[in-house]
């Protein structure tokens, strides 16, 4: 559909959002508690935090959790009783105050889960979830969304994006998807016609730092370069980027037995962990933290282009922000733009 463009008070947002309330919805949103702010399950317009730049953990756990269920068994005398994923269980909800990359990075995450097989627990869940994202007006030197084709009041991947007029105390509510036009209609009152907001001046100056395309063009040829090693010394192979990320989505699953019952659960894993691609022969084909560190960057810049046409990075600096050692993913990509062929 095409973007509808309309207007809507400061002082209306909260009307806005206990309507979403009274419609039944589950909101998730930035939620402050001591020093890191991070999607919760919001009730009142007052816990939500809007002096950010950026949430410590993504809105990714919303839609594929960090471990969830995928179904109950039981064994009984000659028989197993199944209770599988039943879509009618999972609610209605908003996700409010993403950050435009953070909205962005539902586009690589659905083409992930819908590549060879469509997952019937994620799209239900993304179906049900409407996602009201806000334009950035300030950056850090984490951010680099320009760099991988995003912008600070980019609109890919949201239903609804808000922008701030600065001290107007006005908001420009960008309309694009048909979700997004339901909540819309739920208080139509609360919206006006659009008089012509020009949305960029108002937004984060973020300069582009580096061409993804050239990044992707490089990289095949530096599969045996002595640049991961390098870059890997001080990975310590935690795992904490990919949890923080976006568009990271590789999974265990694990089963959970008490006597004749159980469960299988799905649960977060990431390429970086050395048990990864541990076979049960003992072989390991990515042994060292340089090739795993090299599958990372491969992955969300060559093979996913490739694979699925689309990016794994939306830029928005959280597996900086997050290493205990400072591996910087920004400076890394830069340096291999610089490196000449």
């Amino acid at each position: 559909m095409t973007i509808k463009r309309l207007i809507i008070q400061k002082t209306s947002l909260e009307k806005f959002f206990d309507v979403l309330i009274q419609k039944g919805k589950t909101i998730y949103a930035p939620k402050r508690k001591n020093e890191k702010i991070n999607y919760e399950v919001v009730n009142h317009f007052s816990e939500v935090c809007d002096d950010y730049i950026q949430t410590t953990q993504s809105a990714k756990s919303i839609i594929f959790p960090r471990t969830e269920k995928l179904f109950n068994y039981n064994k009984g005398k000659g028989n197993i009783t199944l209770e599988d994923f039943d879509p009618d269980q999972v609610p209605e909800a908003v996700i409010w105050g993403v950050r435009p990359c953070d909205a962005a990075g539902f586009i690589p995450l659905t083409a992930i889960f819908n590549w060879d097989s469509k997952d019937e627990i994620y799209n239900t869940r993304f179906e049900k979830t409407t996602i009201i994202a806000f334009s950035c007006t300030s950056a850090d030197e984490s951010c680099f969304c320009t760099s991988v084709g995003g912008n600070p009041g980019n609109t890919n991947g949201a239903d609804i994006l808000l922008t701030g007029m600065g001290d107007k105390n006005l908001f420009l509510a960008e309309v694009i998807t048909e979700k997004g036009e339901k909540a819309v209609s739920f208080a139509p009152n609360l919206f006006e016609e659009d008089p012509g907001i020009e949305k960029e001046k108002y937004l984060a100056d973020l300069p582009k730092q580096f061409n993804q395309e050239e990044i992707k063009d490089k990289l095949q040829a530096f599969f045996e370069s002595d640049l991961w090693k390098k870059q890997s010394l001080r990975c310590l192979g935690c795992g904490a980027c990919a949890y923080v990320c976006p568009t990271c989505a590789c999974f265990d699953i694990q089963d959970e037995v008490h006597g004749k019952e159980g469960k299988r659960v799905r649960c977060w894993d990431s390429c970086g962990l050395s048990l990864f691609t541990l076979h049960t022969s003992g072989h390991n084909p990515r042994s060292v933290q340089s090739q795993r560190w090299r599958q990372r960057l491969m992955h969300k810049f060559s093979y996913m282009p490739q694979r699925l046409a689309v990016y794994g990075c939306t830029g928005c600096g959280r597996c900086s922000r997050a290493c205990p050692v400072d591996m910087n993913m920004l400076e890394h990509l830069i340096s291999i733009q610089e490196i000449q062929k």
